[in-house]
């Protein structure tokens, strides 16, 4: 028996390898520019939050650029460390936040706040908390 009559193997010949060339390279440039394209802004403005003192600090991030404004963040940081976060882009994709911070040590109470617009992406946000807080 022969047995290449009992299994017929699959045609090589691809949507794209049977493509007119000139298609095949315009399919070619698109595919990276689509892919690039949608990733650009997809994931958003990636924006690092520094606590820049010694203290560790419980810091609250908002979104600015949604409306209603979002909070995207709300935990301690420790001292000298860094939270990476994604933003939201505003229309020319840039990133607008706006971040309140309080110490954690109950004793020594401190607060910090601040606005930023137009961050590019990778900025790094310095938070901090040495004024004193308002009374409530």
């Amino acid at each position: 028996m022969d047995r290449s009559r009992c299994f017929s193997w699959p045609s090589l010949a691809t949507p794209l390898t049977r493509a007119a060339p000139q298609a095949r390279a315009a399919l070619l440039l698109a595919v990276p520019l689509l892919l690039i394209g949608a990733g650009a802004f997809a994931d958003g403005v990636p924006v690092s939050i520094t606590n820049n003192g010694t203290e560790d600090i419980v810091v609250t991030v908002y979104d600015t650029t949604v409306r209603p404004h979002e909070v995207v963040m709300s935990q301690r940081i420790n001292g000298f460390s860094t939270v990476p976060l994604t933003m939201s882009p505003d229309a020319s994709g840039r990133a607008n936040i706006s971040w309140t911070a309080v110490t954690v040590d109950p004793n020594h109470r401190r607060c910090g706040h601040a606005e930023q617009k137009g961050l590019a992406d990778s900025s790094t946000v310095n938070v901090s908390a040495h004024s004193a807080c308002a009374a409530t």
